[in-house]
């Protein structure tokens, strides 16, 4: 099972969720909607965030402290943003911070995501499904 988690004020990010989505099978779920929460364990969690203010929004940070290691087996970390790749990072620690195992490789698109990045996007998430 694969799940895609993201958060989005303006949109990008929400774009590349559901490009994600797409290949994957699945639906992208904005981390502040009511049925976000991961509670049935998923092999792959696609999990995506931009900077706001040098760090993730509050609404992902509520999210990713709600998460247990046993619920997902691994992590997929992409981002979209304007000026910075910081999120990729931000969100990789906090999955290494509970203990799920995330890939190396990562998704970034910069500013508003064009039909290219969408379809990059989606080959992207074909490699781990």
């Amino acid at each position: 099972m694969t799940a895609v988690r993201y958060f989005s004020r303006s949109g990008h990010t929400k774009a590349v969720a559901e490009a994600i989505a797409e290949a994957a099978g699945t639906q992208a779920v904005s981390v502040d909607s009511e049925n976000a929460a991961i509670s049935k364990p998923v092999d792959i969690l696609f999990i995506g965030a931009a900077i706001y203010a040098y760090g993730l929004d509050k609404h992902m940070k509520k999210f990713l402290s709600g998460i247990e290691k046993e619920n997902v087996k691994k992590a997929v970390v992409f981002s979209t943003s304007r000026f910075s790749k910081h999120g990729l990072a931000l969100l990789k620690k906090a999955m290494q911070e509970k203990g799920i195992p995330v890939v190396d490789e990562t998704f970034y698109a910069k500013g508003n995501p064009g039909s290219d990045d969408l379809e990059a996007a989606k080959r992207f998430a074909q490699k781990f499904i």
